[in-house]
């Protein structure tokens, strides 16, 4: 991961050669960046749904059981 100042560093280059870009090039960025987002978005959402099925077939654990097994582990 980037840091803060990389990132902005990395926009503002991305800007300069945006703004120097004819308009068909900037419209398929933009479905570049967008296709890249929506897969991302399905993603997230297939993770969040394998999560809750493993949650309705294996249950949940608290917190103190979790810890409890933690320890037994390491000790």
């Amino acid at each position: 991961m980037k840091t803060e100042q990389e990132r902005e560093e990395l926009i503002k280059a991305i800007n300069v050669l945006l703004n120097q870009a004819y308009d068909s090039t900037i419209d398929e960025i933009y479905a570049l960046l967008k296709k890249i987002d929506d897969e991302e978005d399905e993603e997230d959402l297939k993770a969040i749904q394998e999560a809750r099925e493993d949650i309705r077939i294996n249950g949940t654990v608290s917190w103190d059981e979790y810890m409890d097994g933690y320890k037994r582990e390491i000790a």
